[in-house]
């Protein structure tokens, strides 16, 4: 399947890559990939080939300084993290919702079940699934992954940012180089068991999240040590109106091998994408979902 390239522009005028991946026969709904931070579009390929086979008019995008939106160099560049939601994303679900006859899905991973709630237009949304979700503290985390998040943000990305100007994640074999204003913030941030809802320079953030009534199901991996399930319930507990469902899957027993914080979008997780195409294509749409 070749997807068709498409250019976003971004409410403040920021260009934005982009690829459609259409049915190929009648259209059951419209989706849009949320990723995750570092995470290139071109990593939610398959993902999305996969549901445009089974009907969804699918959409991802890469984000500000992400990917095919990179700009010739970080060095310099300056954003806000929070940029990805209000203003990237926005975009996305604008354009997928022009049709006011197709329903508007989306498919969220790490950083997209965040954004979600900062999203000015999540009222266009009827359901949201999102993947390993979660706070971001490193309490949250085992042990040994605590000690390699804490080496990251106090060794490696301080030499990192003061040596490039912007967090070089690609030479630790961690994703994409990120913008420096996004290490800054994710870094803060991570700092608090419930992220930036425990930030006081955020007042009012978890209002925000109080007004989304989007039915939403987070699924997390029982191995994924960046956003086991208590780290998720820390952050999805702001989605309070939502009656928001927790799904913990158990890769052992479920024969789906490791999955971690990235196997989510891999090939070997096909079954947990049906799960999610699956209650997308229920009828009718509840007005919430069963609680966590």
């Amino acid at each position: 399947m070749t997807p068709e390239p498409i250019e976003l522009r971004a409410a403040d005028g920021y260009r934005l890559a982009a690829s459609r991946y259409a049915p190929a026969g009648a259209t059951c709904g419209r989706l849009v990939v949320a990723g995750a931070t570092g995470v290139p579009q071109r990593f939610y390929r398959r993902f999305a080939e996969h549901a445009a086979s089974r009907g969804f008019d699918t959409l991802t995008v890469d984000y500000r300084g992400i990917g095919a939106s990179r700009p010739a160099s970080l060095c310099g560049f300056r954003m806000d993290y929070l940029d990805w939601a209000r203003l990237d994303l926005a975009a996305a679900v604008d354009l997928m919702a022009r049709d006011a006859t197709q329903p508007v899905f989306m498919v969220g991973h790490s950083f997209g079940g965040h954004a979600f709630g900062l999203l000015p237009n999540h009222d266009r949304i009827s359901r949201f699934y999102t993947f390993a979700t979660g706070a971001g503290w490193h309490g949250w985390m085992p042990l040994l992954e605590r000690a390699r998040v804490q080496a990251m943000w106090n060794l490696a990305g301080p030499v990192l940012t003061r040596w490039k100007g912007y967090l070089a994640w690609s030479l630790l074999g961690m994703g994409e180089d990120l913008p420096l204003g996004v290490y800054r913030q994710w870094k803060h941030w991570c700092r608090y068991p419930r992220y930036f809802f425990d930030d006081p320079a955020m007042a009012g953030i978890e209002e925000r999240f109080a007004r989304v009534r989007t039915p939403i199901v987070a699924a997390n991996a029982l191995d994924d040590r960046w956003a086991p399930p208590r780290s998720r319930d820390a952050f999805m507990a702001a989605y309070r109106n939502t009656g928001w469902r927790g799904m913990d899957i158990d890769p052992r027993t479920a024969g789906l091998g490791t999955i971690g914080h990235m196997g989510y979008f891999r090939p070997a997780a096909t079954r947990l994408w049906d799960d999610a195409l699956r209650w997308f294509s229920e009828s009718p749409f509840p007005s919430t979902a069963a609680p966590a």
